[in-house]
């Protein structure tokens, strides 16, 4: 008899494991990844290294212990060593562990930490990250008495003084340093006023790729240029024009072309990224996607992954094949590509890869997999037959455990005649000839993509008996750059009709949709499509709006990007175009607001910073609209992905309760 799943809670998420960030060694058998768990009594995350032998299909080995972040391990040219970055001593430095067993080195002691290991191809130096203020040093010095927990007012001369991920800017710069692997000694490569962002070590041992932004003018320049560092000189040699967005270098075995992943910002924010070689002995630089409408990289989104990294261009021993991760219609997957212009999918499925690495074998590689019932795991690739083998099962004893909901593919024709697609998650424990409410989930970005991989807010309200709704409408990555353009200028517009049309579209197809019990939600722009939608249309019942925008107006000064931001989506010249910001913003809406409306927002939001929250609750307080308000403390943008363990259960119930009250 076969055994009766229950169904999943938001407190799941503790018991769900997150593998990312996987390492092949160049021997292609000694593998290296990240399990990430969350720790219900630290209330934090916790990380540890483990070893599979790809070869043996051996089961995986923990390498770390501990209740500390221990994550991107990174194998010496020789394989003999990894190198990896802990906060065991209170912030992030590197040690390095030895292969055949012992106990962790620490190699930096660097005043703010480290991060980013990269090996000298000879093995004995290790080159990294970190950040100085200009009169700091790279060795960590025990702070005088007086200056221990002063608080000193923040100066600001710039623009760019705040971050979502950072918050305030310190005055450090991030540098470029390098740490001898046996006496520790400790020498910086960049100094100065501005960030360099270490990228990998030549083969040969030459040169650094690194890149910077040198324009004069910081705070309108959105650059970011390769550069050549060369190890024994210092000197800079610049390899793109400043024409846009370069990074994720990476190198040939032969050193003779640099693969990097870049665009040239020809639509702004929503231009598409495109696989580029550059060739060391001619100096040109050539993209090799330009005549595809791929996008490389990985840009699903999701709410479960700790620590994923998609990496470059993987070479190959030929020195002209390489593999590279990409976004396309739904779901990413592995491309093959060569200097020489080939162009070819090596796995293509209904699949979200989200970690890939290949040890510089062109003919296997190791990749990460989550699909909507599958939180994730690791899989061995023959590329030669397309052969998937599984090498972990972190998650099993859940799966076996709990009853997930399953998920339908959607596709239909807008009105206008464009192709929409998206999914619909039938209820955890469906039955036939039953009616059920739904849920419209509308994504952030606005550009991002919705994908074929496991959304544990999704999952937690089809646990609770909802249909859930989620497509990726114009704007949307992976689907081309028309698409993903067709938003800027328009929020509000079309973007709002896709997702409405998408209701419709499921409430004609699908019978078990009660259309008098629907609600809706979505954080950052989904946020904001959330508020517009309230206050057009009375179709829902309830609604959850996240981490949202309100008003344009505002949010061209208060947000960490808003005064480019405005003019880049919104295409207004910001403050000298108050009527266009208003327009498009959702306060000019409350009074038609009749659906009662729950408002999520971390205080520490510096991306749709929280007074973007507080005047649409006070609108709509002061009319006498059903409203609550929910403020999350110590918060950011990024609450509902990585914040606090315990502060994203509390969200969780709350947008569960909310439909509950106002649908069920």
């Amino acid at each position: 008899m076969e055994k009766q799943k229950r169904t999943l809670t938001a407190e799941d998420l503790y018991h769900l494991k997150s593998l990312a960030d996987p390492q092949l060694a160049k021997n292609g058998s000694d593998l290296l990844y990240v399990e990430t768990t969350m720790s219900k009594e630290k209330n934090d995350y916790v990380s540890n290294l483990y070893y599979i032998n790809v070869a043996e299909k051996t089961n995986p080995v923990q390498w770390t212990y501990g209740e500390n972040k221990n994550h991107s391990p990174r194998w010496s040219p020789d394989g003999s060593q990894i190198a990896f970055v802990s906060n065991r001593t209170g912030k992030n430095q590197i040690y390095i562990l030895q292969k055949d067993g012992g106990e962790a080195r620490q190699v930096t002691n660097s005043t703010n930490g480290a991060s980013n290991p990269v090996w000298s191809p000879d093995g004995s130096k290790i080159a990294f990250s970190t950040s100085l203020k200009s009169d700091e040093a790279l060795l960590l010095e025990e702070k005088k008495e007086e200056e221990k927990g002063n608080l000193v007012p923040l100066v600001v001369d710039k623009m760019k003084y705040k971050s979502d991920a950072s918050g305030f800017w310190n005055g450090r710069f991030t540098q470029i340093a390098v740490v001898d692997v046996n006496t520790k000694e400790m020498e910086l490569l960049t100094s100065g006023e501005r960030d360099y962002s270490l990228q990998s070590w030549s083969p040969d041992g030459n040169y650094i790729a690194l890149t910077a932004d040198f324009s004069e003018e910081l705070d309108h320049s959105f650059l970011s240029d390769v550069y050549l560092l060369e190890v024994s000189t210092k000197n800079l040699q610049k390899v793109t024009n400043s024409t846009g967005y370069f990074g994720s270098v990476t190198w040939s075995p032969n050193s003779k072309f640099l693969g990097m992943i870049g665009h040239e910002r020809e639509f702004e924010n929503a231009t598409l990224s495109k696989a580029w070689v550059y060739n060391v002995d001619n100096k040109s630089l050539n993209c090799l996607t330009s005549e595809t409408d791929l996008l490389v990289g990985d840009l699903a989104i999701g709410d479960f992954q700790q620590g994923a990294v998609t990496p470059g261009l993987l070479w190959g021993e030929d020195n002209e094949s390489f593999y590279f991760l990409a976004t396309d219609h739904g779901n990413t997957v592995v491309y093959y590509g060569s200097v020489n212009g080939e162009l070819y999918p090596a796995l293509l499925d209904q699949q979200h890869v989200y970690g890939l690495t290949t040890g510089g074998n062109i003919n296997q590689a190791v990749v990460a997999i989550s699909k909507a019932q599958s939180p994730g795991e690791l899989f061995y690739l023959d590329v030669p037959t397309g052969e998937l083998t599984q090498l972990t099962n972190a998650n099993a004893s859940f799966l076996d455990e709990v009853q997930l909901a399953s998920v339908e593919e959607i596709e239909f024709k807008s009105k206008d005649d464009w192709d929409l697609h998206g999914w619909l998650m039938k209820p955890a424990n469906f039955k036939e000839g039953e009616k059920y409410p739904l849920i419209l989930e509308i994504h952030g970005g606005p550009h991002a993509m919705y994908a074929n991989t496991y959304f544990h807010e999704f999952q937690t309200l089809a646990a609770e008996g909802y249909a859930v709704l989620y497509i990726n409408p114009r704007g949307s990555h992976g689907y081309g750059q028309k698409f993903v353009d067709a938003v800027r200028g328009d929020y509000g517009g079309r973007d709002y009709a896709d997702v409405m049309e998408a209701v419709d579209y499921v409430l004609d197809q699908f019978d078990f949709i009660d259309e008098n019990r629907l609600g809706v939600t979505g954080g950052s722009y989904g946020g904001f499509m959330t508020n517009w939608i309230v206050g057009h249309t009375n179709s829902f019942k309830a609604a959850v709006t996240q981490r949202s925008i309100s008003n344009w107006i505002s949010f061209y000064g208060v947000s960490d990007i808003g005064y480019y931001f405005n003019e880049w989506q919104i295409k207004s010249n910001s403050l000298d175009d108050i009527q266009t910001l208003w327009k498009h913003s959702p306060l000019a809406y409350v009074d038609s607001v009749e659906t009662p409306l729950l408002i999520l927002h971390s205080e520490k939001d510096y991306r749709c910073p929280i007074e973007q929250a507080e005047q649409l609750y006070i609108a709509l307080k002061h009319k006498k609209k059903t409203t609550k308000f929910v403020r999350f403390p110590e918060s950011n943008h990024e609450l509902s992905r990585s914040g606090k363990p315990n502060l994203r259960m509390e969200r969780l119930h709350h947008i569960k309760n909310w439909f509950n009250e106002y649908i069920k």
